[in-house]
């Protein structure tokens, strides 16, 4: 009876992360509940004994049982059921249940798995898709994700980086992405890195406006030599720039343009905002083919 106890207690503390799991990797909050539910059935004739991490093995058990109907959902050939979910919350590396969180290079994507990629998600074989979401959305190891898949940990990754190709390569070829909005922001952050206080100029609008700052002149010499760490991302679908750390967006820099110009910047540092953007990070150096 204690063990019911406990495994019914860990279960409910955690009920909310496994639902986001199950709700990121299937893309339908009704099947989320169903696997979260399938997953109950499985801890409770499961072994406690060696459970050492309950968060950690309730993650592993509730991705199994998504790996699985997503397997059975590919065999039938058959769409997501339903229209695309409201976004769930998730944690952010660093803070998820299921491991430690990787490189910041190998999370650049943490955020970006919105609804608004659902769909990309569903063109991944559920191995890559499990190895993608677990990893750069939950922090979930490798080594832990090589037990779900059956796989070393060595493959796990390799599954994570494919599918964050495929993922990063959509975003990059969206309309959005390709906009001429996007190569003004790109424009405006390599000019503000580098201290060309001349091509920050072309770029703003005479009447330019940032934070408190009004006037061309006065907005490029705030910029100039700034925005280092800041990268070039769609923010819901619209260019943008995003400061981050550790895969956690700590600030969006938004941009409104006209004519060609950039006529307004703002800043926002809100991390509940933040934590709501549906965020894709995208190469620099991009260029439209002519």
């Amino acid at each position: 009876m204690a063990e019911q106890d406990w495994l019914r207690e860990q279960f409910t503390q955690h009920h909310n992360h496994l639902h986001a799991v199950a709700h990121r990797m299937l893309g339908s909050a009704s099947e989320a509940e169903d696997a979260v539910q399938e997953a109950w059935l499985r801890v409770t004739r499961a072994d406690t004994e060696q459970v050492q991490n309950a968060a950690g093995w309730l993650t592993t058990v509730v991705a199994r049982v998504c790996l699985n109907i997503l397997e059975a959902r590919r065999a039938r050939r058959e769409d997501p059921a339903g229209p695309l979910p409201p976004e769930p919350a998730a944690p952010h590396p660093g803070t998820a249940a299921g491991g430690q969180a990787g490189p910041e290079d190998q999370t650049l994507l943490a955020d970006s798995v919105g609804v608004a990629l659902t769909v990309v998600l569903d063109t991944l074989k559920p191995a890559e898709r499990l190895a993608f979401v677990l990893h750069d959305v939950f922090a979930v190891s490798f080594a832990e994700i090589a037990t779900v898949i059956d796989r070393s940990p060595a493959a796990a990754r390799q599954l994570a980086s494919r599918a964050r190709r495929h993922v990063q390569g959509t975003a990059d070829a969206s309309d959005a992405a390709r906009s001429p909005k996007r190569e003004i922001v790109e424009a405006f952050l390599a000019a503000a890195r580098d201290g060309d206080f001349t091509a920050l100029l072309r770029l703003l609008d005479p009447d330019a406006v940032a934070l408190e700052i009004r006037g061309a002149h006065e907005v490029a010499a705030f910029f100039s030599g700034r925005a280092q760490a800041a990268r070039l991302a769609l923010v819901d679908g619209v260019p943008a720039a995003v400061w981050s750390h550790r895969g956690r967006p700590r600030a969006l820099l938004a941009f409104t343009t006209s004519a060609g110009k950039i006529t307004r910047i703002t800043v926002d540092t809100d991390p509940d905002l933040l934590q709501d953007l549906d965020i894709v990070f995208l190469p620099a150096g991009h260029r439209e083919s002519r």
